[in-house]
């Protein structure tokens, strides 16, 4: 069994989600950010052995806090239950494209 963290997202032109930034947690640490297509990512968590939540940075405190658990749907697509909506929604977490490419 594998726990991950995603921390953010990369989008196309379309705003349309392309990649993740998957983080493998272990016992005692998490890695850095793997950036994964969204192919890949569905494929890691269909397996149901793997686990996800998101990984919010939190600006208040200066640190990251762990968010809500992350599945996949239609084996097409990750979601959390951030707004209670059956659409690809991880879209609130850190965009990632400014940053790294």
């Amino acid at each position: 069994m594998a726990n991950f963290k995603i921390s953010g997202v990369w989008k196309n032109a379309n705003d349309v989600i392309t990649h993740y930034a998957i983080h493998s947690v272990g016992e005692n640490s998490t890695s850095r950010a793997v950036k994964t297509t969204k192919a890949d990512a569905v494929k890691l968590l269909t397996n149901t052995s793997n686990t996800a939540m998101t990984w919010l940075w939190d600006y208040q405190n200066a640190r990251w806090k762990d968010g809500e658990k992350v599945t996949v749907v239609n084996n097409s697509y990750l979601r959390s239950n951030h707004d209670n909506k059956l659409t690809d929604n991880l879209g609130h977490l850190i965009d990632y494209d400014w940053l790294l490419s």
